[in-house]
């Protein structure tokens, strides 16, 4: 009798054991993923932000290229200009001298 009772204490002790590592397995899976979960939004908001951050130096960078652009535009036309009032001044007095001619 006294056997029986043994055997069915451990086969009630190891079911407990059994049903704890069941709990304590969820327990860890369920830390696992909320870990997961915390690094994954983590990673996502470090894109995120170095995207915003690559997006703001392009457009810095894209600013200064056109002022850059607009500053020689600004010169070419200014140096076409000068190059231009020389010759002309020479075809307006050959034209004048034409139409005298004339």
């Amino acid at each position: 009798m006294e056997l029986i009772k043994q055997i069915k204490d451990a086969e009630a002790n190891s079911r407990q054991i059994v049903e704890q590592a069941k709990a304590e397995a969820v327990r860890i899976a369920d830390e696992s993923r909320k870990e997961q979960d915390a690094k994954q939004k983590e990673v996502q908001d470090q894109r995120r932000d170095a995207v915003a951050a690559a997006v703001e130096q392009a457009e810095q960078s894209g600013q200064s290229q056109v002022e850059e652009l607009k500053q020689q535009g600004s010169q070419q036309v200014e140096q076409l200009r000068s190059q231009v009032a020389g010759r002309m001044n020479g075809c307006v007095d050959k034209v004048i001298q034409h139409l005298r001619n004339i």
